[in-house]
């Protein structure tokens, strides 16, 4: 019965029909794909494309993409570096940055970083780590996101804090003074 209720329904359904519309698009008008120059990667006379005509001028010498000077109070250490000012005896809280050259809210971290070392100059221990240059230790830190912050305590009894993404500055002070 069940059969014969859903076989009427559907055709009472299918006799019902849409008014016709009036409306012609000819098939040829239809365009599902076309080619479009700006996506290609060639050009009719064979060299590389550019939305420029004209040779590029450097106006400065780009930076080296390093964001770490000699003269910033944050270093930037290897992996074994860190692993022994975990290991060893601190009388500070450290704090490590893993960051990333192409990584704007990492830029904007150094910077909070730099002021932070600037008002905790012996009190803090501030170092950062490429994790470009550093894959493995930053994969065996789970590094998921950038930045990450570790807050390592010189008591070993207390856990490490960790934090990942853009902190504001006071969430660090609190962290600081707080917590280590």
């Amino acid at each position: 019965m069940a059969f014969l209720h859903t076989l009427s329904a559907s055709v009472a359904i299918s006799s019902i029909r849409a008014p016709q519309s009036s409306i012609f698009v000819p098939k040829s008008s239809i365009k599902t794909h076309h080619h479009n120059p700006l996506f290609s990667t060639t050009t009719s006379d064979d060299r590389s494309f550019s939305l420029s005509t004209r040779p590029r001028k450097l106006l400065c010498q780009p930076p080296r993409g390093k964001y770490v000077r000699e003269d910033y109070l944050v270093k930037k250490l290897s992996a074994e570096e860190i692993q022994e000012l975990v290991k060893g005896e601190r009388n500070v809280p450290l704090i490590i940055d893993f960051y990333a050259t192409w990584c704007g809210p990492c830029i904007l971290m150094a910077q909070e970083l730099e002021m932070l070392a600037v008002e905790y100059e012996s009190n803090a221990m501030i170092v950062k780590v490429d994790t470009d240059d550093e894959y493995e230790f930053s994969r065996d830190m789970q590094v998921r996101g950038l930045p990450t912050l570790f807050f390592i305590s010189p008591d070993p009894s207390k856990d490490a804090i960790r934090t990942e993404g853009l902190i504001p500055i006071q969430m660090m002070h609190d962290i600081i003074d707080n917590e280590m």
